[in-house]
């Protein structure tokens, strides 16, 4: 078993917004198994919706009589096996050919005070620790490889055409590359798990403050009612986990 029942406290949500004509994003959290994920799947693709509900689905599966390490190669191959089944299969037999049928992934796995957080595409991981914000990962998206590979300002990157076209998604490409961090979690900690509908919307001081409040269930209000008071373009989603 995990060990983890009794201590997470967690709250997740999902919203529509109000512009998109359905929801293509979806969540997992289990917090009794130390796992959480937020997948969004690939505004402008067919079946984006599909792609992020098979994540979830694939990833409930997760068996909880494993380490950690193990819990990890297992959730890694997943990944594999449904990007290649989403990247072939889905996609070449799709009534649209040149759809993707894809979707982004942050997922995290705990098990006492170690946590792995998992992920491919834009969808973020953050931590709030000791009155600081730290994201943890890193996009997988073309502004970013404007920023860190050619130097470009993050201003100047915002304003490439091209700035949010993902690099690396479950089902985009028929190789799939994940990256991870492993971490230890401290007692008060507070990690958020998001779609750029959130983070796109809100300010780093505003999630921040968010992630202040006193319990999972109040930060995760705060987060939406903020959202929804704005454009809300996009999907939103969000998993609030505290130790």
């Amino acid at each position: 078993m995990s060990g983890s029942a009794g201590i997470w406290r967690c709250a997740a949500r999902t919203d529509t917004g109000k512009v998109r004509a359905r929801n293509e994003d979806a969540f997992l959290a289990l917090p009794e198994r130390g796992l959480w994920l937020v997948a969004d799947g690939m505004g402008g693709h067919l079946n984006g919706d599909l792609a992020s509900r098979l994540i979830v689905e694939r990833l409930a599966e997760l068996p909880d009589f494993l380490d950690l390490d193990q819990q990890v190669d297992w959730m890694r191959s997943a990944l594999h096996l449904l990007n290649r089944h989403l990247a072939t299969d889905l996609t070449v037999h799709n009534d649209h050919p040149e759809a993707i049928v894809g979707s982004t992934v942050v997922a995290m796995l705990a098990q006492g005070d170690q946590a792995c957080c998992l992920w491919a595409g834009d969808s973020r991981c953050y931590m709030w620790r000791g009155g600081r914000l730290f994201q943890l990962t890193r996009d997988h998206s073309y502004m970013e490889e404007l920023i860190s590979d050619q130097g470009v300002s993050p201003a100047e990157a915002a304003r490439h055409p091209s700035a949010r076209a993902l690099t690396r998604a479950i089902g985009a490409h028929e190789k799939l590359e994940l990256d991870m961090i492993r971490f230890t979690v401290y007692p008060g900690d507070t990690l958020l798990l998001c779609s750029d509908g959130l983070y796109q919307s809100l300010l780093p001081d505003t999630l921040g403050a968010a992630l202040n409040l006193p319990s999972p269930s109040l930060a995760l209000q705060r987060l939406f009612n903020q959202c929804l008071a704005g454009p809300a373009r996009d999907n939103i989603s969000a998993v609030v986990i505290r130790r």
